[in-house]
């Protein structure tokens, strides 16, 4: 406990990005006095103890990773979780078919035994933390930019790995503020996650992608799931014969309801920031990389939903990845405008200015941006290629899955390969070919292989196409220019491939060889994009990530340096954190001002039937119309509450993150963020940046009232 209490003053006395209003995404085991004092000023009324200890239950225990990329919050003495319905949403899908579609009609478990099993969804305990700097740059000490970059991963694994040897635990090394800090973290794992409850689809994503990132936001983003153990208490994989959790601490759940002005804390696991990004890196993004994943990315989703409105079987297999790729194409749309909209490249630029004035004369600083420079200006003509090949080419299903045979093709003209090694590659490909076929819809992923092949012929600098390629297309379906050629080559590609033919595939499998994959013509396509991208530019993005990473951590290192007497926050890195603020209306614009909450009223002003995003359950308008609220009615509004925003400062990953009152009990679920501060991964907006929060109110109404589902509410702790 000592390392880490002289680690936190390390960073409470620096400061870069400043703080401004509640920006700040907190290690909650190291808040300190000043943040602490600041959090019970907003209004926070509970301990440090009771928020973050290793040695008493305390909030922190009730969070959890929920399902690798989301955070969840254990609500009951029996292991209920409160996450959200995007969260949750593949595996809803996964329990749903046509004659039983929950994510259509919505689920509710009437008793354990009802409870659905959900492979592949676990949660995940925070169960310890050390500081590890000391051990790590004494592993790294001397290392080159490039060594550092290719060894620091594996010597973080394997410092994480020894660190819970002898254990049931997994360990993870996370570096802080680009590797100058590094903390151990290590997790208990639960793999028997059962569903328990989902609203209907058009409750749970009301609004759908055109109120993606808006507020108001009338979406009852949630779903139910319960982890279980072994009859003694560990973690185990399925069982009839498993008991659910008996959790170390749970939340209890507030039905007083929300005010302007009231304290809100969010805890829970924010994926990546990058509020220290150069000028430089703001620039490329604006440039080429943000408008180039919106345009492929459109492309996709266009297609895909073409064919999820045709059919109600292709809606629930494209459901789950359509909804990730529609998510962050509105998300990369918006940053980009509200990055120019706030001058964040001048800003950056100013504040380099600044560093630069304090580097003069510090021979290790001083000529920083210069080496920032010449790295951008090598790696910027390259910057589009890539972006197209993954999010382009690697966009079609079909193509991506055949880049994977690329691993089974080395394998099998390795020199003195070992059986075992071609046997272990033929065991991983089989088994992702299985995944790929159970997901891929033919019809969309042709029009997207067209789609996607042409854009790179038109949209990437000619010299960089793959050598014989487009010349290939010309020889065989006509002009490279139309787009009946690249529709002509994608009917080919389906046409003549063992990839989807099971007889051929497993004819293939049971002996492989390098001539049956070049005359894949699958594999031909992939090939011939990814091997002209490994053989002509890999080695430049190579070098330029490693002097962007090692100019990274001198940036930083320069930063605590000039910084020493200010308080700075880590950026996020899907580590346990806690962000505080309060529930605050705002203006985002002249003569608009937005309310702090959204109501059931504005639902109904939403709705139309048959709409595909904006359609309502006839019950809930039965409900809505008899005004049958019951305890959940918000006696100021006379209303159902549907949502509330604050202004906490979260990002990805904190989706599920419970919202939790100054007493410590649960108010809410945050789900998203608004679009007038999308910008919020590199620079935070202290005027315009809101969380958007379900109000628990609304999704405690919609399991009660619309679900009938009250054996759910009964496990709560209601306040």
């Amino acid at each position: 406990m000592k390392r880490i209490s002289i680690f936190f003053l390390a960073l409470s006395l620096v400061c870069k990005p400043l703080l401004k209003a509640d920006e700040g995404m907190w290690l909650p085991m190291l808040l300190g006095e000043q943040v602490y004092a600041d959090m019970v000023k907003k209004g926070l009324k509970v301990s440090k103890e009771q928020l973050y200890s290793m040695n008493q239950a305390c909030i922190k225990d009730a969070i959890i990773i929920f399902g690798g990329g989301c955070t969840g919050e254990i609500v009951s003495k029996e292991g209920l979780i409160f996450t959200n319905h995007h969260c949750g949403y593949a595996a809803i899908a996964a329990a749903s078919s046509v004659s039983h579609n929950y994510l259509r009609d919505g689920f509710w478990a009437r008793n354990k035994q009802e409870e659905i099993s959900s492979p592949g969804v676990n949660a995940q305990f925070l169960v310890k933390i050390s500081d590890v700097t000391d051990k790590v740059n004494e592993k790294i000490k001397g290392m080159s930019a490039q060594e550092l970059s290719a060894k620091l991963p594996g010597i973080l694994t394997e410092m994480a790995n020894k660190e819970v040897e002898g254990t049931n635990y997994e360990g993870r090394v996370a570096s802080m503020f680009k590797a100058n800090q590094f903390l151990f973290f290590a997790y208990e794992r639960y793999k028997d996650v059962r569903l328990v409850g989902a609203p209907p689809e058009s409750i749970g994503k009301f609004g759908g992608d055109t109120d993606n990132w808006e507020w108001p936001r009338h979406t009852c983003d949630f779903s139910v799931f319960r982890v279980y153990t072994n009859k003694e208490g560990k973690s185990a994989e399925y069982s009839v014969d498993n008991i659910p959790l008996k959790p170390k601490y749970y939340l209890p759940v507030s039905i007083k309801g929300v005010k302007d002005g009231d304290f809100a804390m969010i805890y829970g696991y924010p994926g990546g920031t990058n509020r220290y990004e150069t000028s430089f890196g703001v620039k490329l993004k604006t440039d080429i990389d943000n408008p180039s994943l919106v345009g492929l990315r459109d492309v996709r989703l266009k297609f895909m939903f073409e064919e999820m409105k045709k059919d109600d079987q292709v809606k629930l297999q494209l459901a789950s990845p359509y909804a990730q790729i529609a998510n962050y194409w509105k998300f990369f749309d918006g940053e980009t405008k509200q990055l120019l909209k706030f001058k964040t490249f001048e800003e950056k630029q100013t504040n380099e200015a600044t560093f630069l004035t304090w580097a003069k004369g510090k021979s290790e600083y001083e000529n920083l941006f210069n080496d920032y420079q010449k790295i951008y200006e090598a790696w910027r003509p390259y910057t589009k290629q890539r972006t197209y090949l993954n999010e382009g080419i690697f966009g079609s299903p079909i193509l991506a899955f055949a880049s994977q045979l690329l691993k089974l093709e080395a394998a099998l003209i390795k020199k003195d390969a070992a059986k075992d090694e071609i046997a272990k590659t033929l065991e991983a490909i089989n088994k992702a070919r299985a995944a790929f076929v159970k997901a891929e819809n033919v019809a969309s992923d042709k029009n997207i292989l067209g789609a996607v092949v042409q854009m790179f012929y038109n949209d990437v600098d000619a010299a960089q196409h793959p050598k014989g390629f487009y010349e290939w297309v010309k020889s065989k379906f006509g002009d490279v220019k139309t787009a009946k050629s690249y529709s002509a080559l994608s009917d080919y590609v389906f046409s003549n491939n063992f990839i989807l033919d099971s007889v051929k595939w497993k004819s293939f499998i049971a002996n492989p060889d390098t001539a049956s994959l070049h005359k894949d013509a699958a594999f031909i396509v992939a090939a011939a994009f990814n091997n002209n991208f490994n053989n002509n530019y890999l080695k430049y993005f190579t070098e330029f990530s490693a002097q962007n990473f090692y100019l990274g951590k001198t940036y930083l290192k320069g930063i605590l340096e000039m910084n020493k007497a200010k308080k700075m926050y880590p950026d996020a890195n899907f580590t346990m954190r806690v962000s505080y603020g309060n529930v605050k209306s705002y203006k985002p614009r002249d003569a608009v001002n937005y309310s702090y909450i959204c109501t059931l009223n504005g639902v109904l002003d939403k709705y139309k039937p048959g709409d595909y995003e904006f359609d309502l359950p006839p019950k809930l308008l039965e409900l809505a119309k008899n005004k049958d609220f019951g305890q959940y009615k918000d006696a100021t509004v006379n209303d159902i509450v549907v949502g509330y925003i604050t202004t906490n400062d979260i990002t990805g990953g904190n989706s599920g993150s419970p919202v939790i009152n100054g007493k410590g009990e649960l108010i809410g679920l945050a789900f998203d963020g608004n679009y007038e501060a999308l910008s919020h991964k590199i620079a935070f907006d202290k005027d315009l940046n809101r969380t958007i929060c379900v109000d628990v109110r609304y999704v405690l109404w919609i399991i009660d009232k619309l679900g009938g589902a009250t054996n759910i509410i009964a496990e709560l702790d209601l306040k």
